[in-house]
C-alpha cells in the first residue's frame, strides 16, 4: 500500500483560497465590472481576421517585446489622454494584474514594502504575498478620499519601495485630486519608492477629471497601469499595460517576466481593437450615462451612494448585506458582496440589465427599507 503524501505547500499558502468572484450562470451579471456590450461587428471582424493572419506561423515563437502593440497602445493613450508616451515607456502584459505582478517582482521583495489604502482592490495584498513583499494598508477617510496628509507621514515612516493608489478607487469609485496626488508622488520620491497609479477604470471617469499620465514627464517614479478589460469589452482577452516614466522601469519589467509572456494571439487582438477603438469609446460614453442615472435613482431612494468615477457604483448601507446579495441572485441579479461592511458594489450593465436590478434591489430590500 502507498504511503501517504503530504503536499510540501508554503506554510503561507494553506487553507488559503484563490481569489475569484462567483461566475453563475445568470440573466443579469453586473459583479465584476465587465463592459456589458457585446464587442461591435466591425471590431470582431477585424480581430478575426487579425488572429487568422497570424494563426499559420503560432509554431513559431511570438514577438517578445511586441513593439506593434506597445506603439499602438502610445498612439491609443495620446488620443484618449492628450499625453504623449514613447512606446518604449510602455508595458504589456497578460491583464493589469500580470502589470502589477511584474512590478512587485521588480520593486518589492523580501526586506521590502507596498503600503496602499483601504478600502481597496483586494488582489494587492496577494500580490505582496506571491512575491514575499511586506504589505501594510492604512484607512481611507469616510468618504473614502485619501488623507494625504496622513498618507505622507506613513510613506515617510515606513519608506516603502511600493506604493499603490487606485483612482478610480476599487471599489468605491472614488477619484484622486491631482494636486494629492502630486504631493503622495513628491513624497514617494523623496522616500525612494515606486508610485503605482492603477487606472483600470480611468476611460469611465467624468468629464474633467485627469489621469495621472499627465503627471509622467515631471516624476520618474510614477508608473500608471491600465487594462483592456473594462474600457474595451476584451476581458475575456487578458491584456494591460503600463505608462512609465522612464524606459528603465520597462527593462527592468522585462527582466523578470516569463520567456515570451504575451502571446502572438493576444498581441493581434489587441492591436486589432485599438484600431477600433472610436467604436468601443461609444460604449464607454453610454456605459457613463447609465451610471450617472443609476446612480441618481439610487439616491432618489435613499441609499447611500459613493460617488463614481468608474463603471460600477458602492451603495448602502444594508444591516444584512448578504442578505440582500441572496435575494437579488434569487431573481436572477448578480452584484457583488466587496468592500466596507454594510455596502454592497453593482456593475453597470445595458439598459435593460439596470431595469431588471433596480426591480430587483426595491423587491430584495423590503422591510430593510
Amino acid at each position: 500500500m502507498t504511503a501517504a503524501f503530504e503536499l510540501p505547500i508554503r506554510d503561507d499558502l494553506r487553507g488559503v483560497k484563490s481569489y475569484g468572484a462567483p461566475q453563475l450562470s445568470v440573466p443579469v451579471c453586473l459583479n465584476v465590472n465587465e463592459n456589458p456590450f457585446p464587442l461591435p461587428v466591425d471590431v470582431a471582424e477585424a480581430i478575426t481576421t487579425a488572429v487568422r493572419s497570424v494563426a499559420t506561423d503560432l509554431n513559431r515563437y511570438p514577438q517578445r517585446d511586441a513593439v506593434v502593440l506597445r506603439e499602438a497602445l502610445a498612439d491609443y493613450l495620446a488620443s484618449e489622454s492628450g499625453v504623449q508616451v514613447p512606446w518604449d515607456q510602455i508595458w504589456a502584459a497578460n491583464g493589469s494584474n500580470e502589470v502589477m505582478h511584474h512590478l512587485f517582482l521588480a520593486f518589492g521583495g523580501p526586506g521590502r514594502l507596498a503600503i496602499s489604502f483601504d478600502p481597496t482592490y483586494s488582489m494587492y495584498p496577494e500580490y505582496a504575498r506571491d512575491t514575499f513583499t511586506n504589505y501594510l494598508s492604512f484607512p481611507r477617510r469616510a468618504d473614502f478620499t485619501i488623507d494625504v496628509a496622513s498618507a505622507c507621514q506613513q510613506i515617510a515612516s515606513h519608506r516603502p519601495s511600493l506604493v499603490l493608489v487606485t483612482a478610480p478607487n476599487n471599489p468605491t469609485g472614488t477619484a484622486l485630486d491631482p494636486v494629492d496626488l502630486m504631493t503622495l508622488l513628491s513624497t514617494a520620491r523623496d522616500c525612494g519608492a515606486m508610485l503605482i497609479v492603477d487606472e483600470a477604470y480611468a476611460e469611465f471617469r467624468r468629464a474633467g477629471i485627469a489621469s495621472a499620465l499627465e503627471l509622467l514627464p515631471d516624476y520618474p517614479n510614477l508608473v500608471v497601469t491600465r487594462t483592456m478589460s473594462k474600457a474595451f469589452g476584451l476581458a475575456g482577452a487578458r491584456v494591460g499595460y503600463a505608462a512609465t516614466a522612464d524606459p528603465a522601469v520597462v527593462e527592468t519589467l522585462s527582466v523578470v517576466r516569463l520567456p515570451y509572456h504575451l502571446s502572438a494571439v493576444t498581441q493581434a487582438v489587441a492591436t486589432a481593437a485599438l484600431r477600433h477603438c472610436g467604436s468601443l469609446q461609444a460604449q464607454v460614453s453610454t456605459i457613463r450615462q447609465e451610471r450617472d442615472a443609476l446612480q441618481e435613482w439610487l439616491v432618489e431612494q435613499g441609499f447611500d451612494v459613493v460617488l463614481s468615477d468608474a463603471n460600477f457604483i458602492l451603495f448602502g448601507t444594508f444591516g444584512d448585506r448578504e442578505g440582500v446579495w441572496q435575494r437579488l441572485l434569487d431573481q436572477g441579479v448578480l452584484i457583488r458582496v466587496t468592500g466596507p461592511a454594510g455596502y454592497l458594489r453593482v456593475s453597470i450593465g445595458t439598459p435593460v440589465e439596470n431595469d431588471r436590478f433596480r426591480s430587483a434591489l426595491l423587491s430584495a430590500v423590503g422591510d430593510e427599507r
